[in-house]
């Protein structure tokens, strides 16, 4: 039987800068890899079942787009001894109806919302009209948990059509209906932010919401415009959905509160801005990569030891 350290499930083309990074940083620590793609996830399985191979940690980016994959996700779960963001926590924390409770309650901001349930459990709805004028116009709809890359998301809707419409395009999703949330200024740059959770370090970017720019926020720039704040909030949502590696979107607002706009995203968009124009900063993509070899390394050291 042949042991590698980590398998890495992935089965989006862009991913391919970010892999090679991960098999770079493990090579240099002395991690053996092995890629999963849909060409030969069939046959690993199948060597899976027959013992001709075994892994002992595993980092999934494929199974949130192609179901072909659970059962590989249940193989891991079973018999790997490190999961990079284990399936189960990963459920819990893609809910974004969920999210939005539990954040609230923890003492976050979020955006005004209305909870809409499923189309296929309740086809007609009642709105609360008073609710929804705390909304505003216009406002964001989106699915509690079938997204990625804003898919299904509505920035500009303006009547209960649009809510009514939309709630049939995902008939067994919840649905959010938030107050749009317009960042302040600082120095010309809007105050918009997505931050990494990425094996225990915190990494604050700035993230343009309409041309989707990133830069990466420097240790000055946190000083100077008392965003410190950042980092406590991302402290707070990984105490909550537990994850090794997600990122956040979160918003200064007009009134200077930081907001929390989009809660957990687990697979995280690392295409380098050398490459992408709205790509990740390659210093930020690059560090992460570094951070995950080294918490594999890490962790399995210490299974090693128990």
């Amino acid at each position: 039987m042949k042991t590698f350290d980590l398998a890495i499930a992935w089965n989006w083309e862009y991913d391919q800068d970010f892999i090679s990074g991960i098999e770079h940083e493990c090579a240099v620590r002395g991690i053996t890899t092995y890629r999963i793609d849909p060409t030969n996830l069939s046959i690993t399985l199948e060597k899976l079942k027959t013992g001709e191979i075994t892994f002992r940690g595993y980092y999934d980016r494929a199974s949130d787009a192609d179901s072909a994959f659970l059962p590989l996700v249940e193989w891991m779960e079973g018999n790997a001894q490190l999961l990079i963001n284990p399936y189960r926590l990963v459920l819990h924390a893609i809910d974004k109806a969920t999210m939005h409770m539990e954040l609230m309650s923890n003492g976050l901001n979020v955006p005004n919302t209305i909870i809409l349930p499923p189309y296929n459990q309740s086809n007609s709805i009642t709105l609360d009209p008073i609710a929804l004028d705390k909304l505003k116009k216009p406002f964001v709809i989106k699915p509690a948990n079938t997204t990625g890359g804003g898919t299904g998301v509505i920035l500009n809707a303006s009547t209960i059509q649009d809510i009514l419409k939309a709630r049939q395009e995902n008939k067994d999703d919840k649905y959010l209906v938030q107050e749009t949330i317009y960042p302040k200024l600082l120095d010309g740059k809007r105050g918009w932010f997505r931050v990494y959770f990425a094996f225990e370090e915190i990494i604050p970017c700035w993230w343009d919401n309409i041309t989707h720019d990133y830069t990466q926020l420097r240790i000055e720039e946190e000083k100077n415009f008392n965003l410190s704040k950042l980092r406590d909030i991302m402290k707070i949502i990984q105490n909550i959905c537990k994850l090794d590696f997600f990122s956040s979107e979160i918003a200064l607002s007009q009134n200077s509160d930081f907001v929390v706009v989009d809660y957990v995203n687990e697979v995280c968009d690392m295409r380098l801005k050398s490459v992408h124009h709205n790509g990740a900063p390659d210093e930020v993509v690059h560090k992460i990569e570094q951070l995950l070899a080294e918490f594999v390394k890490k962790r399995l050291n210490s299974t090693e030891h128990q």
